[in-house]
């Protein structure tokens, strides 16, 4: 079974081109698939008054996060139910009787009824009157309305927003009939696509359809479940399994263009980078997909679309598209292959110093596609180019917005900077402690290492930054602190046989220092913000986080997990050659630190990044630009001080060494 811890926070949904397998779940199985979840969960073991009162939270939050279709007077009783309620819908859980759920999506259901009919009644106001309405705020309802009233102002105020925002996008000159109404089209469509998984029910709570209705329902109760045990646990449908799985192994199969659906039809929003749609040179983007395999495409829907092309499942695929600028139709004949998101892996570039250079990896993500990619294997490569460039006298891996993914790579990167030793200490739910270790012995770069780290960097990227920061291998540089998510998830994601896709919090991990991660992150050892800096952003702001604690640490390796028959080998050539702590870098401190923030308080450029981050704007580092200078605010503040921090610790080294 290819199934793999996974650390990671982030999924990516990749243009609607990845294909879900066919997989229905009835409601017979929904209690089977929570009872594994639970089975290997860190804390929860059964469905609890206080879990069952976040699955009703969640399952109200998963159709109306943005508080436009429920009244408070709906939610209130499942918000707060009392505790004989709750003991209720547990008894009724057991016995497999989803009825307090279903009479919640019945209750949703009659919402996006209500709403569909304010809708109807809005649009046409808004399609037939010619003025271009005054753009309202954009707001973020803390509350549910307490009336129909109030509800159906913020209903109003949604569509006026999407028609404008649509003819931003569409680049409309003119303001006529037809298009208001084309873009009320396209965004009834959206509104439906959200609402149909809970519009399951005939009036006397019967599956409309038997064998879809039991699957939206069983994957929206899951999802709810799942997510009611803590902040990282989660369950996916068969689609989005699918696009989880592309992420984390950075490769998919298909022709290469990322989709978007506008006024005109289903538009090419992008090419991928190296696919077979941009190798070929005959699709653009803002091309209009009208034909697909010498059928008509006008006036399919985006998951017509998307099925008219997955259809058949040949290699070869014909488009008719429509260009701007040219009357007849073009066509472009594309082969499905597998595709690698190069984009989405490591990216190499070096700066010189001295008669050497720095070497800069940018690393998006820990990846792993078998035998193709890794970010282990991508690192190894990259630091052999660059000393072929020239000596390579430091390095900076650049890890601001790397949220994550195999505990594996996370191990076997730390491992290219020390010789042996603890990398990973996990801990599970009966406090059985086991040890990841490096024990190859070679250290692919012994130089000066800055990490470059951020409010966003989480999971993997902690595991990495905290372990050579406690072996003295590397200094952490940027925000604070990092995210903090020292969890480690089971997953049956990258199992494309598993019976149902989902990833579960089983444990917590630690690094060699007996430190956890979780909820206090990783600190910098030199301050230089980054353009999340100003952001609430981490595990201690998620909903249901799990607490932070330690274990002991493991410079010296107690071999606690390992089996009598392999101790011996460990013990003789294993234990000798531990990588010991190196203090070099933390004694250098005071004058690394001085350094930083003499040159960031003389920096313009940077003072005027730090100044538009203490607007109420949270403008990026991008924004900032000024006629005085108009480079202002172009660069990479950060890797440019990562770079003098480390010709700083260069110095150190080369005078150490006189």
């Amino acid at each position: 079974m290819k199934r793999r811890i996974l650390i990671g926070a982030a999924l990516l949904c990749l243009c609607g081109m990845l294909q879900g397998q066919d997989r229905v779940l009835r409601v017979a199985d929904l209690k089977s698939t929570m009872e594994e979840m639970l089975a290997y969960h860190v804390e929860h073991k059964e469905i609890s008054p206080t879990l069952m009162r976040r699955a009703f939270k969640i399952y109200i939050e998963q159709f109306d996060s943005s508080k436009m279709y429920l009244l408070q007077e709906e939610v209130e009783p499942y918000l707060s139910p009392t505790p004989a309620a709750l003991e209720r819908c547990i008894a009724k859980y057991n016995e497999g009787d989803l009825s307090d759920f279903i009479e919640l999506n019945m209750i949703m259901q009659q919402a996006i009824q209500r709403v569909r009919t304010w809708r109807r009644e809005i649009q046409k106001e808004l399609i037939l009157n010619s003025d271009q309405p005054e753009a309202p705020q954009a707001e973020s309802y803390l509350a549910y309305a307490k009336n129909e009233e109030g509800l159906k102002a913020r209903q109003h105020k949604l569509l006026i927003r999407c028609l404008l925002e649509e003819k931003r996008l569409s680049q409309l000159t003119s303001w006529t009939i037809e298009q208001r109404a084309q873009i009320m089209q396209l965004w009834q469509r959206r509104f439906q696509r959200k609402e149909e998984p809970y519009l399951i029910f005939d009036a006397s709570r019967k599956f409309l359809d038997k064998e879809k209705g039991q699957h939206a329902l069983c994957v929206n109760t899951l999802r709810a479940l799942a997510k009611s045990l803590d902040a990282h646990s989660a369950f996916y449908s068969p689609q989005e399994a699918t696009e989880m799985r592309s992420s984390l192994e950075k490769q998919f199969d298909g022709v290469g263009v990322v989709l978007r659906e506008g006024i005109e039809g289903v538009v090419v929003a992008d090419l991928i980078k190296g696919g077979p749609a941009e190798r070929s040179g005959q699709i653009l983007p803002g091309d209009v997909i009208v034909e697909i395999e010498g059928k008509s495409a006008k006036g399919l829907s985006y998951e017509q679309v998307l099925e008219e092309m997955k259809a058949g499942g040949k290699r070869e695929l014909q488009l008719g598209l429509v260009r701007k600028g040219h009357e007849a139709p073009l066509r472009a004949f594309l082969t499905r292959e597998k595709i690698v998101m190069s984009d989405e892996r490591l990216q190499m570039s070096s700066t010189p110093c001295g008669n050497g250079i720095i070497g800069k990896l940018v690393l998006p993500s820990f990846y792993e596609g078998g035998h193709i990619s890794s970010a282990e294997q991508d690192i190894r490569d990259a630091i052999k180019k660059l000393k072929k460039q020239g000596e390579l006298k430091g390095l900076i891996l650049d890890m601001r917005e790397n949220a994550g993914g195999f505990l594996s790579q996370a191990v076997k990167v730390a491992g290219l900077f020390i010789t042996r030793g603890v990398i990973v200490i996990s801990k599970y739910a009966k406090g059985e402690i086991k040890y990841l270790r490096e024990i190859d012995g070679r250290m692919y770069f012994d130089g000066p290492l800055v990490i470059l780290a951020s409010k966003a960097s989480a999971s993997a990227a902690e595991i990495v930054a905290q372990a050579l920061q406690d072996y003295g291998v590397a200094l952490i540089v940027g925000d604070q602190r990092t995210y903090g998510k020292g969890t480690i998830q089971y997953q049956t994601v990258t199992d494309e046989s598993a019976k149902a896709f989902y990833k579960v919090t089983v444990g917590r991990y630690y690094t060699v220092s007996g430190k956890s991660t979780q909820i206090d992150g990783v600190k910098a050892d030199i301050i230089v913000p980054t353009e999340f800096a100003p952001y609430n952003l981490g595990e201690r702001y998620l909903e249901y986080p799990l607490a932070n604690d330690q274990v002991m640490p493991a410079y010296i390796d107690p071999l606690t997990d390992v089996e009598e028959r392999n101790k011996g080998w460990l013990q003789r050539n294993y234990l000798p050659n531990l990588h010991k702590p190196n203090a070099t870098w933390q004694r250098m401190m005071p004058f690394l630190v001085q350094n930083s923030t003499m040159r960031l308080e003389k920096d313009k450029n940077f003072l005027l990044f730090m100044k538009g981050h203490g607007s109420s704007q949270g403008l990026s580092i991008r924004s900032f630009q000024r006629p005085a200078n108009p480079a202002w605010g172009q660069e990479d503040l950060q890797m440019i001080e990562a770079v003098q921090i480390l010709k700083d610790m260069i110095e150190i080294k080369n005078a150490v060494a006189k």
